[in-house]
């Protein structure tokens, strides 16, 4: 478990000041690394939400010095305002979310989300819901593949890509990490030095779209920071471009149009170099915070 390392943990300290004490709510709480420094940090207690079952057993073993200052919920983090509805919390301390794949999936061969090894087509956060990404490769027609391609993976072959995929998948299901690697990098242009592997964007874009990563989001943030006591913060971290442009919009329209926040990063904030040497993972990471103004309505 050491090998997985929470990304930007002071800068989310420093913007969350659990110091304060109170609620906090830890909305991807992955192997449980964000939440145990928030409970270092002073908060009184901490609910901690993730959808991935596997994860959520391995966080309870390293959280369970904690006693009840813990409260783990098998849910999405798109359910915040259920799962404190069912707690009896009206209003929070605090709310940090690290969205997208954690180290822990992408490290997990048999979890489908990389190409670094040959494994099963699944990709799912949650696998007890959904079908996988080999499942949904079967149905989908070329015109949507490639759409899905191009907006979550921002890849400019997209269309060629989907052809290629669905010519093979007409011959054979493309079942593994391997296969669908590469027939992307057949599918890609090649012209001399390539700084990420071809087939990165595509696998991006199809996990973002078997777990449906960007829907809700915007309602996501708008539901967190309604349910934050006056002066408390929302901290997001982001890994892509998409996810960061919903919640830079999301938060601005809060602020200047609505007055519900106040943005206190006018740009996100970035890892340091120290954290990006020891975790890779960090190097994308982009994290922005906001303090709620007005007090919660009953």
């Amino acid at each position: 478990m050491t090998g997985h390392a929470p990304v930007m943990v002071a800068e989310a300290l420093r913007w969350l000041e659990p110091a304060r004490g109170g609620v906090f709510v830890d909305c991807t709480l992955g192997l449980g690394g964000h939440s145990q420094a928030l409970l270092d940090g002073g908060a009184s207690r901490v609910v901690a939400i993730d959808r991935d079952a596997e994860a959520i057993g391995m966080a309870r073993e390293r959280l369970g010095a904690y006693g009840d200052r813990v409260d783990i919920a098998h849910a999405n983090y798109r359910d915040l305002g259920a799962v404190l509805d069912a707690r009896g919390l009206a209003a929070v301390d605090g709310v940090l979310a690290d969205l997208g794949v954690s180290s822990m999936q992408l490290d997990t061969m048999e979890r489908g989300f990389s190409f670094r090894g040959d494994a099963p087509l699944d990709m799912r956060m949650d696998r007890s819901q959904g079908p996988t990404a080999a499942e949904r490769l079967r149905e989908v027609g070329e015109g949507e593949l490639a759409d899905v391609i191009y907006q979550y993976g921002e890849e400019r072959h997209s269309r060629r890509i989907a052809r290629a995929l669905v010519r093979a998948r007409d011959e054979q299901p493309i079942a593994t990490t391997g296969e669908l690697a590469a027939l992307v990098r057949r599918a890609v242009p090649h012209r001399g030095y390539q700084r990420i592997d071809p087939a990165t964007r595509t696998f991006q874009a199809l996990r973002i779209w078997i777990n449906g990563e960007l829907e809700g989001l915007e309602r996501f943030v708008r539901d967190a920071v309604l349910r934050l006591r006056a002066g408390a913060r929302l901290v997001v971290i982001a890994f892509h471009s998409l996810e960061d442009r919903i919640v830079k919009h999301t938060l601005r329209a809060l602020d200047r149009e609505e007055g519900v926040v106040r943005v206190l990063t006018a740009r996100p904030e970035i890892a340091g170099e120290d954290e990006t040497a020891r975790n890779p993972r960090a190097r994308s990471a982009k994290l922005r915070a906001a303090e709620r103004l007005a007090a919660v309505t009953a």
